[in-house]
């Protein structure tokens, strides 16, 4: 006879793993949409030191400490629609350490409001990836797996070598606030 704990344990593990395709699902791995910069993007925001084992805690960290900021001073010329970035770069593989800057992208850069930088995306080559998660709690799982797969297997057999420039970034607008949020990745490429 099957003791209860063990019916118990087996209805937790089905339950988890439905959880996870509900919520979580698969990740997309259509072709991407590759495209060209004419000019620089130019953001004012704050920068952390992360790692890839801490990304998941750091990325709610900086975001706090962008909100704060820009409510203490605001920040002018902000493009409109607006747009927000989320920016990896420096990657050292070795010890799996990055910066991650947090920032509002802006129409023209005359003046850095205290408690920020200014960065500026190149004008390069992306690769743009659409992000859906499922619902809003899943973006972090979401965004890793998708970054596993474009590092891992996508980018390899591509014909593109990633850039030293920059290594990617988020790009959040309207559409990342509905029902059914959404996000480009864009990967620089050279």
């Amino acid at each position: 006879m099957i003791k209860p704990i063990v019916i118990a344990v087996c209805a937790l593990i089905v339950l988890a793993v439905a959880l996870y395709a509900m919520h979580i699902g698969s990740i997309d791995k259509t072709n991407p949409t590759i495209v060209t910069f004419a000019e620089p993007m130019h953001v004012i925001g704050i920068e952390i030191n992360t790692s890839d084992r801490e990304i998941y805690k750091d990325v709610g960290r900086a975001a706090a400490i962008f909100n704060e900021a820009k409510s203490q001073n605001p920040i002018p010329n902000l493009k409109h629609p607006w747009e927000r970035v989320f920016i990896s770069k420096d990657y050292d593989e070795g010890a799996q350490t990055f910066k991650y800057i947090v920032g509002d992208v802006v129409t023209q850069c005359d003046m850095i409001p205290e408690g920020f930088s200014y960065y500026e995306i190149p004008a390069i080559t992306y690769a743009v990836f659409t992000i859906k998660p499922k619902s809003r709690i899943a973006w972090g799982v979401t965004m890793g797996r998708m970054k596993r797969y474009i590092y891992t297997q996508w980018l390899p057999q591509s014909g593109y070598r990633a850039s030293e420039m920059l290594n990617d970034f988020e790009l959040h607008d309207d559409r990342s606030l509905g029902k059914k949020p959404e996000i480009s990745l864009f990967v620089a490429l050279k």
